[in-house]
């Protein structure tokens, strides 16, 4: 299952680095095969983060393949100019989060107007095997965030320290640590509601 995966995933990055782009995006240049090798290699090795914000933002199947695939072309498009100053994960959380965001907005405004189900049950990747419950629900309340929070909060359950988040968000430490404070308590109060 897992090379059937990697399969995929790769097809899907050979389909993305190959496919004609429409007019308003200038042609990609002549493609590197050292660079395309690097590339396929540093995304095989770091998808966790890219599915894992899917998921986080999309809760269709065809929406969060659909955000992977450009989450997967704006890395591909930047893999050259990344700057060594900053930790791999960091550009890939910071490049994931800012189209996972945008890409969040503009299929939130299509769906303002679609009828509300209440609490969402979440689809997952073939990878995502969740089964229980409390992190379900999790997964629903982290979803349910604004987007923002839902950024920071990815990125404290990933152990990043407040430091990297703020490098990441693009906002201060004390305002990251503030955040993650009234997540946290937004998320308590959640659960104890369930429990009443």
């Amino acid at each position: 299952m897992q090379a059937s995966t990697n399969n995929r995933v790769n097809k899907l990055l050979i389909k993305i680095m190959f496919t004609k782009k429409t007019p308003r995006e200038p042609p990609l240049k002549e493609i590197n095969p050292q660079v395309s090798k690097d590339f396929l290699e540093v995304f095989e090795s770091n998808k966790g983060i890219i599915y894992k914000i899917a998921n986080s933002y999309c809760k269709d199947v065809e929406d969060r393949q659909d955000l992977v695939q450009e989450i997967s072309y704006q890395l591909w498009k930047s893999f050259e100019k990344y700057d060594t100053n900053y930790q791999l994960s960091t550009w890939i959380y910071r490049i994931s989060l800012n189209v996972a965001i945008s890409f969040y907005r503009k299929t939130h405004k299509k769906s303002q107007y679609e009828s509300k189900l209440g609490i969402h049950e979440l689809l997952y990747f073939e990878e995502e095997n969740l089964v229980d419950e409390k992190l379900k629900l999790l997964n629903t309340f982290i979803y349910e965030l604004k987007e923002i929070d839902k950024a920071i909060i990815l990125l404290y359950l990933e152990d990043k320290n407040q430091n990297e988040i703020a490098q990441i968000m693009g906002l201060s430490v004390s305002n990251i640590s503030t955040k993650i404070h009234r997540i946290k308590k937004i998320l308590s109060d959640k659960f104890q509601k369930l429990n009443q």
